[in-house]
């Protein structure tokens, strides 16, 4: 007999005894709960031990209400959720899980911008939105899928449409959009310490590279810092090769870690090396942080990268990147700082140079209106010297300040409305409106 029965026969026992030795109403009342509880609780194990899926509702009686998740909710757990294989799907209790088991996510965004630059931005990133001309854009429209394998072994893949600005032109007429296979990787998770990965990522050497995928609803700005921006020149956004990964508690600090080994930069420095490496040195890196118990929220970091580059416009050099990261994951407040410093070594022996960039970013999700709006600044700096034969003609040398505000629709989809003022080294100073909706899907 199980615990519960034996529970329910004893009250039904002493019920009869109670109301003997007392008239007490609350006492009663009391006991009647209690018994119509219990027998909720009974009915509730039965269909448990049958596999009835209805047994996952709430027991009668127990009064518990769904809570509706905030838009800030929402966006939280699908940034952590994204990109991760979904539970393999199965037929009843005692089924096997059925493999593949494929998720498909969907994210797009329309954008709107007017500044008052007067000539082409070299340097800056397409998708920072900065062009001569006002008018509408349209995103990239941008498909997740996830599938888990076996217990241990599962696959992600990101694609992206991107619109061509050149789009009907030459012979043959340019094509309307731009397909990129931006992820694709196979993992084994041996267990939490070590899990081994081969494919292409967005390089694990900063912050917002791994946290904030192609989806422009997923961070809170429109556009990403410039020194992190896809297209951009200034770290190498993406990495093909193979990564180990993996946490240990270490007394409660979490330590996250990942080591990789790949090909590098190809001779486009935008571009990773796709087809294979252009040259026998190959590209690792080095990357770990802490996410503390004690500060639930907090995240502190920090990354190493070595590669060898021979750019199509720029003598060969040895690169070396060391970045660090310090970040507030909550909403409020939202906090994101990262620097890195880029060592440019020529291989002719010519005297060697060093680029900075970093930003700060700070949002607040404000707790009344339901929680939907979040207003945000952000302020970034690139400076890249004149001694720097691989970055002159390709990072601009500048700093600027974001000023905007995001407005949740629904869970699912937000408005965000930016000012942005650029101060650059090599060229008049502009600003600029911006405009966003982003969904997911």
């Amino acid at each position: 007999m199980s615990r519960i029965s034996l529970l329910f026969v004893m009250l039904a026992m002493g019920a009869p005894w109670a109301g003997a030795q007392t008239n007490d109403p609350a006492t009663k009342e009391l006991i009647e709960k209690l018994l119509a509880r219990i027998d909720g609780l009974e009915k509730r194990v039965l269909e448990l031990e049958k596999g009835n899926p209805t047994a996952n509702a709430a027991a009668p009686g127990a009064g518990a209400a769904p809570v509706p998740a905030t838009a800030g909710s929402a966006t939280q757990a699908m940034h952590q959720s994204h990109d991760q294989a979904p539970a393999p799907q199965t037929a009843g209790p005692e089924t096997a899980p059925v493999y593949p088991s494929l998720k498909i996510a969907g994210f797009s965004d329309l954008n709107f911008s007017a500044t008052d630059l007067h000539s082409t931005a070299t340097g800056f990133g397409a998708q920072t939105l900065l062009s001569p001309h006002s008018g509408f854009e349209e995103g990239q429209f941008t498909l997740h899928l996830s599938s888990a394998l076996s217990p241990k072994v599962t696959m992600f893949g990101e694609v992206t449409l991107t619109a061509r600005s050149d789009a009907g032109t030459g012979l043959p007429p340019a094509a309307g959009f731009n397909a990129e296979v931006e992820r694709i990787m196979i993992r084994y998770d041996a267990n939490d310490y070590f899990k081994v990965s081969f494919g292409r990522y967005h390089t694990p050497i900063n912050y917002w590279n791994t946290a904030f995928h192609h989806g422009q609803w997923l961070q809170t700005t429109i556009s990403r810092p410039e020194m992190t921006q896809f297209g951009g020149s200034f770290i190498p956004v993406h990495f093909v090769g193979s990564l180990v990964e993996g946490v240990a508690p270490a007394g409660g600090l979490n330590l996250n870690y990942a080591v990789g080994l790949g090909n590098g930069r190809g001779q486009v420095i935008s571009r990773g090396g796709d087809f294979s490496d252009i040259n026998n040195n190959r590209a690792w890196l080095a990357n770990a942080f802490v996410k503390p118990d004690a500060l639930y929220g907090l995240q502190v970091g920090g990354s190493i990268y070595r590669d060898e580059l021979n750019p199509l416009t720029a003598p060969a050099a040895r690169e070396w990147i060391e970045s660090a990261h310090l970040v507030w994951q909550k909403e409020t407040p939202e906090f994101i700082a990262e620097f890195a410093n880029i060592t440019h070594q020529p291989i002719s022996g010519a005297t060697g140079s060093n680029s900075q960039a970093f930003y700060v970013q700070t949002a607040y999700r404000l707790p009344w209106l339901q929680k939907l709006w979040k207003p945000y600044y952000r302020f970034e700096y690139i400076h890249v010297p004149k001694s720097d034969a691989i970055f002159r003609s390709v990072v601009p040398t500048f700093h600027a300040s974001t000023l905007g505000v995001r407005y949740d629709i629904t869970s699912f989809a937000a408005f965000k409305f930016e000012y942005r003022n650029y101060f650059r080294r090599d060229g008049p100073s502009f600003y600029g409106f911006f405009g966003q909706t982003s969904f997911t899907f």
